[in-house]
């Protein structure tokens, strides 16, 4: 008898709301330069910035393109009427101080908007300059880090405990033999877990394992701390440029003993500000000065990777275009971000990759290679690939 194969492993649920239209929050202490940041990502005015806290309330949102030198290939290759590049939607959130949990300042208001955004950059403060006022009196990054995280997770504690006692309350009637019944004890049991891991444990959601079924669970709480965070460090000019600063070490230090593994972006507002102003053969040249470079690009792309979003392209004449969606998105579904119909009809997607296109020159030699492949329903995407669909 032939060995049996072994059963494949299940695949991971991603942490977060099922969806290609994913967007990203700009969260710090008032202050640090989230808006004057918003302005220049965005290359709008739509930020507040001002100095004093709470002159943004109301979120602002952009959409901001994607830098992706893939595109720009195909672009060239192509030579379309129309480009349309991936994008990533980022909203400005006014600023959190101590007690947003509990109300202080606007902090309810701010912490829903928190809530519905699906990822984090937070802005921290590291340049002093006595122009521009702290709202805790002095420049210390850490306790700033320390005071977001200790608001964001009190929140979250209060939400799971409410949602507790009301499981709670309608299962003291739960009995043993029903499968909805024992799904809710299931769910329960992991509540009683998410809240352990925020109290006991003292860490945020998404830096705990889960299971498939955990992860449903915790994706149907929206919770603040299991939102992926991309940490943004605003230096002084001088600082970004000569890359020394007395805190950024510290920071670091911060990142790996609280929350190892989150990706910690040095960049200074006040340069992105300068070269913004500037006309573009201009930005071009000052970036050629050792260290000067925008960090802007960097942290787009860095923003759409914490959220798992990949693209993938399709090429003609009349237009080349990225299209977004998650990791682990199949043929049919990453088919019905062009239409729907394109999924409820699915017949099989023409697939080449960009490695392929760009080491054979065009999608005749492509063929002629025999990399052109056909895929059916069960494809699962990999970023990059150009598709072709066909559809009943």
């Amino acid at each position: 008898m032939p060995p049996k194969k072994a059963p494949a492993a299940e695949k991971k649920v991603l942490l977060g709301r099922p969806s290609n239209n994913l967007k990203i929050g700009i969260v710090g202490l008032p202050n640090v330069g989230k808006s004057s940041f918003f302005n220049v990502l965005s290359d709008t005015d739509l930020g507040k910035a001002a100095n004093f806290p709470y002159a943004t309330i109301n979120p602002e949102e952009a959409r901001i393109p994607v830098p992706d030198a893939r595109f720009d290939w195909l672009c060239d290759l192509y030579k379309p009427a129309s480009r349309v590049p991936a994008f990533l939607t980022c909203i400005d959130i006014a600023g959190l101080t101590a007690g947003a949990s509990t109300g202080a300042g606007l902090g309810n208001a701010f912490l829903s908007h928190v809530r519905a955004v699906d990822g984090i950059f937070q802005v921290v403060r590291a340049f002093d300059d006595a122009e521009v006022i702290h709202v805790e009196g002095d420049v210390d990054p850490l306790r700033d880090m320390e005071i977001i995280q200790t608001e964001l997770r009190l929140k979250d504690i209060e939400w799971v405990e409410k949602h507790l006692e009301g499981l709670k309350r309608s299962g003291r009637s739960l009995g043993n033999n029903s499968l909805a019944d024992k799904a809710r004890k299931e769910e329960i049991a992991t509540v009683e877990k998410i809240y352990k891991a925020l109290t006991v444990d003292g860490k945020d959601v998404r830096k705990c394992e889960w299971n498939n079924k955990e992860i449903e669970v915790v994706n149907g709480l929206t919770l603040l701390t299991a939102k992926p965070i991309t940490y943004l460090v605003n230096l002084s000019e001088k600082d970004y440029i000569r890359k020394k600063n007395k805190w950024l070490a510290k920071i670091k230090g911060w990142i790996d003993a609280h929350n190892p593994g989150d990706p910690l972006i040095p960049f200074s507002v006040s340069l992105e500000e300068r070269l913004a102003q500037l006309p573009d053969d201009e930005r071009a040249e000052a970036q050629k000065e050792p260290g000067a470079q925008s960090a802007l690009g960097k942290i787009t792309q860095a923003g759409y990777s914490s959220l798992d979003l990949i693209r993938y392209f399709t090429c003609g004449p009349d237009e080349v275009r990225a299209w977004t969606i998650r990791k682990g998105t199949k043929a049919p579904q990453a088919a019905g971000v062009i239409h729907s119909d394109f999924e409820n009809k699915f017949v099989c997607g023409e697939i080449m990759t960009y490695e392929d296109l760009k080491e054979n020159g065009s999608e005749a030699a492509v063929k002629a290679a025999g990399k052109l492949r056909q895929q059916g329903k069960p494809y699962e995407m990999v970023d990059g690939d150009i598709a072709y669909w066909k559809s009943g």
